[in-house]
This record gives C-alpha cells, sequence and structure tokens, in this order.
C-alpha cells in the first residue's frame, strides 16, 4: 500500500481515442490518503481482495498497450470507497468485509461520506465520463466500453471453479461473442454472470454504458492467475486479439438501448 499527501484518484493512460475502444479499471489500487492512515486495518489487509483486484491493473495496462486504447484505473483502494457501486448502495463503503473489521469506516457521519464521495468517487466517474465522450468525439460513433476486475478463487468458504467470468445486464452485443470466444479454450472454465451478476444498479457499468445504450462488458479474472506479471501479461496477451475483433463487429459503435434487468433506466 502506498500513502501519499498529494493524492490523485485517477489514472489515465493514454491511446488512440479515435479506436473507439474505452478500458476502466475501478479497483486498480490498494492506496490510501495520507490522512486515512491504515483505516485501523493491519498491513496484510491490504495485501488481499477486500482492498483492491489484484491484478487487474496489470492486465489493464498491458491491454492498453497492446490495443493502442485509453483507460482510466481508480488510484484508491475499495475499502476508502468502492467506485463500482451507485452512491446509495450500502456497499459503497463498507464497515465489514469479508471477515475484516474495517474501524476507520465506522461511525460514518453523513459529513465524511459525501468528503469521500467529492474528493474521490466522483473525480473518477468524471474523469470516466470525460474519456467516454472524448472517445466518442474523435471516432465519431458510440465507444465499446470493457472493464476490468478479478476474482479471488475462494470466497467465504466457497471454492469458485471458473478461471474467468463475462458480466453482463441486457445488452448482450459484446457479453455474447466475449464468452464464445474464451470458450473456444477448452481449458478454460467461462462463467456468464459469474461470480458476480452483472446487473447492478448505479455501477459503473450502468452509470456509463448501459443508460447512454453504449456496447460494454465486464470481466473478471481469477486473480491467482493473474498475481504475477506472467501471469497478468498472459492474460492481456489471450484477450487483446477478442477485444479487437469485438471491437470491429457491426453493432458495437451504435447506441441501442436495452435497458436493465433492475428496472427502468
Amino acid at each position: 500500500m502506498t500513502r501519499t499527501a498529494a493524492f490523485a484518484p485517477f489514472d489515465i493512460i493514454e491511446g488512440d481515442r479515435s479506436k473507439g475502444l474505452v478500458l476502466l479499471c475501478d479497483h486498480a489500487r490498494r492506496d490510501l490518503p495520507e490522512e486515512y492512515g491504515d483505516l485501523g486495518l493491519p498491513p496484510e489487509e491490504f495485501d488481499r481482495h477486500i482492498a483492491f483486484d489484484i491484478g487487474a491493473e496489470a492486465v489493464t495496462r498491458a491491454l492498453a498497450a497492446l490495443t493502442g486504447a485509453p483507460a482510466v484505473l481508480a488510484n484508491f483502494s475499495r475499502l476508502l470507497i468502492d467506485p463500482n457501486r451507485g452512491d446509495d448502495d450500502p456497499t459503497l463503503i463498507r464497515q465489514l468485509y469479508d471477515g475484516a473489521v474495517i474501524a476507520g469506516n465506522y461511525p460514518m457521519t453523513a459529513d465524511e461520506r459525501a468528503r469521500r464521495i467529492e474528493n474521490f468517487y466522483q473525480p473518477y466517474h468524471d474523469a470516466v465520463g470525460s474519456m467516454i465522450a472524448s472517445v466518442a468525439e474523435a471516432s465519431g460513433s458510440a465507444p465499446f466500453i470493457f472493464s476490468v476486475h478479478s476474482f479471488t478463487p475462494v470466497m467465504q468458504g466457497h471454492v469458485r471453479p471458473w478461471h474467468v467470468g463475462v458480466l453482463w445486464d441486457m445488452d448482450h452485443r459484446v457479453a455474447w461473442p466475449l464468452i464464445e470466444m474464451l470458450a473456444e479454450d477448452k481449458a478454460l472454465v467461462v462463467g456468464d454472470n459469474e461470480p458476480y451478476d452483472g446487473a447492478l444498479r448505479g455501477d459503473t457499468m450502468y452509470k456509463h454504458a448501459i443508460v447512454n445504450g453504449y456496447a460494454h462488458a465486464l470481466i473478471e479474472i481469477r486473480q491467482d492467475l493473474i498475481a504475477d506479471d506472467a501471469g497478468a501479461k498472459a492474460w492481456a496477451d489471450r484477450l487483446a486479439p477478442i477485444v479487437k475483433a469485438i471491437n470491429a463487429r457491426p453493432g458495437m459503435h451504435e447506441v441501442q438501448q436495452f435497458g436493465s434487468r433492475t428496472g427502468p433506466l
């Protein structure tokens, strides 16, 4: 974990915006601003999935280099505030997470909650929105948004069999071909809305893709497969030609409203 006094809530990887592709990484880092200390947690908790998506940053950076696409990454730990939640979600700022009590998040005053939204959550989403708008302008079409996450092999005692999962709501334009292309490798167990459901009202994909009718998908890679540089590079190498092929498919750069399983947009 890194603490800095001057804390940037997001990082931008520049790329060719005319490609019509935007990469996102909501849980890239485990860092905290200096004023929050360690949130009352021992150092080893920041090596766990509760603090960040292990390996996701490395995959995103490598994928950006291979595809030439720009990317936006959140620089703060999800323990501070989770950018992949709606601002009214009860898990936006967790007080208990997979057995860890986050003392620095309890009690949570309304003023502190608003401060974290204003200083970290909202700047990240503003950066995402700005990047998507600039890619749409440069490409002259609706962008394809691809979000990189990772999941722990075991959660609450349950072993997860998937190597990778594709999360989506009702827009299948990216999800179906992505699942199909990944499944061509018979050694892979590919999850369809596993290990999580892609319909989460107010999350990053909902906020920036679903309500705008932009083609999108969120990929979850099992963390033990990308925990080191070699694994992250291998998965970026696997994903790059798939993402490029999907980006070139008809209909990927059109606005199409599919709605959401969570209710009216």
